[in-house]
């Protein structure tokens, strides 16, 4: 199977909240068209470790002096307001839905 095949949807595969997660997982943005906000995907951020001392100021308050920080993967959505809101969860329409879609989305603008 090549790379476009494991991104592309094919007619015969439901898509699926698992095909969406595999998506997640291949590096792709997805989103449900049945979503109502214009411009709403989501996208896997992988873990990763921040080392001790490199910590920005608005998390050092909370993490124990000299302590690395291991970040565990996690699901984002870029919301309809412009906002990168990490944690996102799926509701029970998600997981059952099956319109999930590769998402292309538009420049982000600042």
């Amino acid at each position: 199977m090549s790379d476009a095949d494991a991104i592309e949807p094919t007619e015969e595969r439901v898509r699926d909240f698992g095909w969406a997660l595999e998506m997640l997982k291949g590096g792709a943005q997805v989103r449900r068209a049945g979503w109502n906000g214009k411009g709403m995907w989501l996208c896997l951020m992988p873990a990763m470790v921040i080392p001790a001392g490199t910590v920005n100021a608005r998390t050092k308050p909370f993490v124990p002096p000299g302590q690395d920080i291991t970040c565990g993967a996690y699901i984002v959505m870029w919301t309809a307001q412009g906002v990168w809101q990490p944690g996102w969860l799926a509701s029970q329409a998600d997981m059952l839905a099956e319109d999930w879609e590769i998402a292309l989305p538009e420049p982000v603008t600042p």
